[in-house]
């Protein structure tokens, strides 16, 4: 069997991650085509590759179809317009998450991809990873009998938070999406997943607390490396960056500091640009804390918080069934049966931490190998994260934020 032709739209850290899955498995896959407007990103993966390089999607779509499929890896607000026309075109498709900053624009996309019939894949990757597939077997199994209640925390990160959500691409809702969207479109999703119900009605608390310029210290200045506080705060740019550069860590979070790996560099970066400011000296609104309430189908409930202010890691999950409880951390998944007093502790090595940097825990990889699967044999059902189910997952989130912004329990359309 041939090896399937990929084009990548969007050469930014998660295009290239996707890329270079297939680079490593050129039996799979291959890159045809790289589309990115900026000068230090697009040229680049094009040459690694191989590929012909597009300065735009537009360039590319303009070509016709030139590859079996296309990766789209654009800014959260670039994705319903290139869905749309490479569908049109025929092309098979796996776009990032979140589909697209509003609902329209999401439901949108799927129904241009349902008329063209084509394989569409949204980057879930929490439901494509080794540890996922151990909690949905033993829920699948009824070992705690029927889902009552769900505890789930994704727990971001005090340093996530700064680098993404108050100094980084995603800080502002009117220049990505709002915060559930664009992070925890993923817990939704995998709770609808496990859950094995849609999400009907839910209700949410949350708002920004702490990366405000009321909470900026004594004597903080707008730039970390001029601050004299900077030594003290949690939120150090130069602690963070500096000690992955000393480490010889250059991936994500890293590379999108700076594509240069040395400390005369990472100065200039931090000096000049977005991610060497003040957090309580930007032009962040999205929340930095959430909870979200829900009911499904059959009348199941379940809770998601989302925080910054944590270490970070795996996210923690509590199911509560008529027959048994399970708890989960990324690594581990205890069953209690409430029959016979027993606890077993299952053991999941993950493939990589719970970041993007990491893989997320084997879920990117396990995804790029479904699609490429796909497309390859025609079998639509090697998508876990297609049209329906990924609509309806967005639409809870929609839901969801409607609920924090009015104060209401909102019903999901």
């Amino acid at each position: 069997m041939s090896p399937v032709s990929l084009a990548i739209a969007g050469a930014g850290d998660r295009g290239t991650g996707y890329a270079r899955w297939a680079l490593a498995r050129p039996e799979q896959a291959r890159i045809v085509a790289v589309a990115d407007p900026a000068a230090e990103r697009g040229p680049a993966l094009a040459a690694e590759s191989g590929a012909e390089h597009f300065t735009d999607w537009r360039h590319l779509a303009g070509r016709g179809r030139i590859a079996d499929a296309v990766v789209i890896a654009t800014q959260d607000g670039e994705h319903a317009e290139p869905a749309k026309a490479f569908a049109e075109l025929g092309y098979h498709i796996l776009v990032e998450k979140p589909l697209a900053p509003t609902e329209a624009e999401c439901r949108d996309i799927v129904a241009a991809v349902e008329k063209a019939g084509v394989i569409f894949a949204v980057c879930h990757v929490l439901r494509y990873a080794p540890y996922t597939d151990t909690v949905k077997a033993v829920l699948d199994s009824g070992r705690i009998g029927e889902i009552v209640s769900v505890q789930h925390l994704e727990p971001v990160g005090f340093w996530h938070q700064a680098h993404s959500y108050v100094r980084g691409n995603w800080r502002r809702a009117d220049r990505s999406a709002f915060m559930l969207l664009a992070k925890s479109c993923h817990d939704l999703d995998w709770l609808q997943y496990v859950v094995g119900r849609r999400i009907r009605r839910v209700s949410s608390f949350g708002g920004l607390q702490h990366f405000r310029a009321g909470n900026r210290p004594e004597g903080a200045t707008a730039r970390c490396l001029d601050c004299g506080v900077e030594p003290e705060c949690p939120y150090s740019a130069p602690r963070l960056y500096f000690g992955r550069l000393r480490e010889g860590r250059h991936g994500w979070p890293l590379s999108v500091v700076t594509p240069t790996f040395t400390e005369e560099a990472l100065s200039g970066a931090l000096r000049d640009g977005p991610y060497g400011r003040c957090v309580y000296d930007c032009d962040n609104d999205v929340v930095d804390h959430q909870v979200v309430a829900m009911e499904f189908d059959g009348g199941a409930s379940a809770t998601f918080t989302m925080t910054a202010f944590t270490t970070g890691g795996h996210r923690r999950t509590r199911i509560f069934g008529t027959h048994g409880e399970l708890s989960c951390d990324g690594e581990h998944v205890r069953v209690d049966d409430f029959r016979t007093g027993a606890s077993a502790v299952i053991a999941v090595t993950p493939d990589g931490d719970a970041t993007a940097g990491g893989g997320h825990a084997g879920g990117d990889e396990r995804l790029m190998a479904a699609f490429v699967a796909a497309v390859a044999t025609g079998e639509h059902d090697r998508i876990r994260s297609g049209p329906a189910e990924s609509l309806a997952s967005h639409l809870a989130v929609f839901a969801a934020e409607r609920a924090r912004l009015t104060g209401r329990t909102v019903t999901v359309e």
